[in-house]
């Protein structure tokens, strides 16, 4: 496992950053589930100072993404440290479920105002795809959600749906490792906007909980066909980061 350092940004503070960061190569499985992981090796790989990973890693499992380790011996005795937390398929299939809820309402209201939403989402998301950037296409996948939202013009919606985004995006990560679902994501939503424009509310419902149901039952078959502790090891976060915003740059502790 590799991280690579970058530019501290001037206004989010480190912890946010180091926060950020972490929960990128979560979520895009840079840092697998079941994997231990350790504050010296974070800090050194980021170029930061303990405490901030130290506070990161904090939040992060407050946040139901890391979690204690198991207990295991070896030359410097017995220890237990953080790993990533495993991915719960029943848990990630009750998020859907709320998401999907959200998802019909907000096509519903969109749709009975024949919203049509910007080209540029499409633009982004498959371009996403041809890089096979998977940072990139959950980022454009959040943006079409929210368009969605905001479409629907009850701010209620995007405040709930963005609850549990976090989850999603991992769960989205976890999912797009496979290319057969990555083009697919980009017409279901083309179609979806489309129904929209079009006033047609059923269909718009219909093709959006069929969107939701088809990427919690493919997340859920990837996660039950395989292991989710690495055998040989999760592959290095370095390369997975390497072609993010960030390259080259450093955190300034």
């Amino acid at each position: 496992m590799t991280l690579q350092p970058f530019k501290q940004d001037t206004a989010p503070d480190l912890v946010d950053q180091v926060y950020r960061v972490l929960l990128d190569a979560i979520s895009d499985g840079s840092l697998a589930p079941g994997q231990r992981i350790t504050q010296d090796e974070l800090a050194a790989q980021l170029a930061v100072s303990r405490q901030p990973v130290m506070q990161a890693l904090r939040l992060l499992k407050k946040d139901g993404f890391v979690q204690d380790a198991p207990l295991t011996t070896g030359p410097a005795g017995r220890s237990r440290g953080l790993q990533v937390t495993p991915l719960d398929t029943g848990w990630i299939a009750q998020v859907y479920e709320v998401r999907g809820a959200l998802d019909s309402l907000a096509v519903r209201l969109a749709a009975e105002r024949r919203t049509v939403l910007d080209p540029a989402l499409f633009t982004r998301g498959r371009a996403a795809v041809k890089r096979g950037d998977i940072k990139a296409m959950i980022d454009a996948d959040l943006a079409f959600h929210t368009a969605l939202y905001r479409a629907a013009q009850n701010p209620l919606i995007e405040q709930s749906a963005l609850l549990h985004w976090h989850h999603i995006r991992r769960a989205m990560g976890a999912a797009l490792q496979t290319a057969l679902l990555r083009e697919p994501v980009w017409d279901e939503h083309e179609a979806i906007a489309r129904a929209v424009a079009q006033g047609d509310v059923a269909r718009a419902m219909a093709l959006m909980q069929e969107h939701g149901s088809l990427a919690s039952h493919v997340l859920s078959t990837q996660l039950n066909a395989r292991p989710q502790t690495p055998d040989d090891g999760p592959p290095p976060v370095a390369r997975k980061i390497r072609n993010r915003q960030l390259r080259g740059h450093r955190l300034l502790a």
